[in-house]
C-alpha cells in the first residue's frame, strides 16, 4: 500500500488555479466526487500559505458544535482562513458565509469542499453569487500521475486517490464497491434523492452498460417500472453527485436530422468496471463493452484539461455519420474527436463526412499508443499520452 504522504507529494494540475482563486475571490469552492483528493488538495494550499488556518469537518460532531452559533465563530477568527469540508451536510452555512463576507470583505476568507454540485446544495449559487469561485477536482488523471501509474491500471482501476495508488487487487476492489454501496445507502438519500437503493444501483448498472452509448431514459424507466420523468430526476441526482456525465448532441442548424438523445459516461472507469462486474483489464479486453469503456477513460482524461470556455458535444446524424466528440466555443466547432480502441485505425467514410458537416479544421483520431501522423490533411491519429502533453487544441 503506498503511503498518504505519497498522495500529498502529487501536484494536482488544479494547484495554481486555486491558488490564483484564492487570492482574488472570498470563497472558494472545491467540488468533486467523495475521496477524489478535494481535502489533500485543501491541506496543500494551507500548508503552503504563511497565513494560519482552521480546518473543519462537517461530518464530525465535534466540529459541528464548534460552528453552532456560525456568526459568532466567523467573526472570532477573521484573521484566519476557514476551510469548511463536506458543506452539503451543512447547506444552511451559505447564508452565514454571504452575511460574513458582506460585513467584511477580503479575498481568501473561506474555502469550501463539497461532495456534490451547487445545483444540488440548494441556493448555494444565489446565496454567494459574485462571492464565489467553483473549482471542480476530478479523480487522478494521466497527466498529473506521469511514471507510477500505466494508462492501462489507470482505465481499468480509476483514478480515485485510494485505489490507484494502491496495488493490492483485492483492496482495489472492496473499495470501490463500498464506495458505491455507500453513495447509494447514504450519500445520495442525503442529498434528497428519494429512492430505493437497490432500484439507483440498477439505474446504475444499466448506465454503466450505456457508456459512451445514446441515452436512452425512456427504456431505463421501462426497465425500471417508473416514468421517463422520474428517471430524468434521479440522472440529475447522479450527475450532481458526479457519478455520471451527460453530453448533448451538436446542433446548429446544420440541415440534416440529428440524433437528440444525450451520451452519458460514468464519472471513473473503476466505478465503471465494478459496475459491469469485471475484474481484469484481460477480462475487459475481451468483453463488447471494451471500445465504450475507452471512449469513456479518453472523456475522463480530456474532460478535467479544458478551460470553461470550451463546450463539448457529440455529432450523429440518423443516417449514421458521427463524432465521438466535437469541442468548440460559443456554438462554433472548432475540433472533432474520433476514439478508437485500435493500434491501427483508418479514416471511416462517417467521420470524414461529420467533419465536413462541422466544417473543423482540427480533428484528431485518439488512440491507446501511438507517434503522431496524419492520416489526411487535416486529420492527425495521436496516442492519449501524446495528446494529453500537446493539447494540440
Amino acid at each position: 500500500m503506498v503511503s498518504p504522504v505519497y498522495e500529498s507529494m502529487i501536484t494536482r494540475f488544479l494547484y495554481s488555479e486555486l491558488s490564483w482563486s484564492m487570492q482574488k475571490f472570498p470563497a472558494v469552492c472545491i467540488t468533486g466526487p467523495r475521496q477524489c483528493g478535494k481535502t489533500t488538495l485543501a491541506k496543500q494550499l494551507c500548508s503552503a500559505s504563511a497565513k494560519d488556518f482552521i480546518y473543519l469537518d462537517l461530518e464530525k460532531h465535534e466540529d459541528l458544535m464548534r460552528i453552532k452559533d456560525a456568526g459568532l465563530f466567523f467573526r472570532d477568527n477573521r484573521d484566519k482562513l476557514i476551510v469548511l469540508d463536506e458543506i452539503q451536510r451543512k447547506p444552511e452555512l451559505f447564508s452565514e458565509i454571504r452575511a460574513e463576507i458582506d460585513a467584511f470583505k477580503r479575498s481568501g476568507r473561506f474555502l469550501i469542499l463539497g461532495s456534490a454540485s451547487p445545483d444540488i446544495i440548494k441556493n448555494t449559487s444565489e446565496t454567494l453569487a459574485g462571492r464565489i469561485r467553483y473549482i471542480h477536482l476530478h479523480p487522478f488523471i494521466l497527466s498529473e500521475l506521469n511514471d507510477p501509474v500505466s494508462w492501462k491500471d489507470l482505465m481499468f482501476w480509476g483514478g480515485f486517490p485510494d485505489v490507484v495508488l494502491d496495488n493490492d487487487e483485492r483492496f482495489r476492489k472492496e473499495w470501490l464497491d463500498n464506495f458505491i454501496y455507500t453513495y447509494l445507502e447514504r450519500d445520495l438519500p442525503m442529498l434528497g434523492l428519494k429512492a430505493d437503493p437497490v432500484q439507483i444501483r440498477r439505474l446504475w448498472e444499466m448506465l454503466a452498460w450505456q457508456a459512451g452509448s445514446l441515452l436512452n431514459s425512456s427504456n431505463l424507466g421501462r426497465s425500471l417500472g417508473v416514468s421517463n420523468h422520474t428517471v430524468n430526476n434521479y440522472l440529475d441526482y447522479l450527475e450532481g453527485a458526479f457519478m455520471i456525465h451527460r453530453i448533448e448532441p451538436f446542433d446548429a442548424n446544420i440541415g440534416k436530422r440529428i440524433v437528440k438523445s444525450k451520451k452519458v459516461f460514468i464519472a471513473d472507469t473503476g466505478l465503471l468496471h465494478r459496475l459491469l462486474r469485471l475484474s481484469s483489464y484481460d477480462q475487459l479486453m475481451g468483453n463488447a463493452m471494451a471500445g465504450h469503456s475507452w471512449e469513456n477513460f479518453v472523456f475522463n482524461q480530456l474532460q478535467p484539461l479544458l478551460k470553461n470556455d470550451w463546450n463539448i458535444w457529440f455529432y450523429r446524424t440518423h443516417t449514421g455519420v458521427e463524432t465521438d466528440l466535437v469541442l468548440g466555443k460559443g456554438m462554433k466547432p472548432l475540433v472533432s474527436i474520433e476514439i478508437k480502441l485500435s493500434s491501427s485505425p483508418g479514416m471511416t467514410r462517417g467521420f470524414a463526412t461529420a467533419i465536413a458537416d462541422l466544417g473543423t479544421l482540427k480533428n484528431f483520431i485518439i488512440i491507446p499508443e501511438s507517434e503522431k501522423f496524419r492520416v489526411r490533411e487535416d486529420v492527425t491519429v495521436y496516442g492519449l499520452q501524446q495528446f494529453i502533453a500537446e493539447l494540440p487544441l
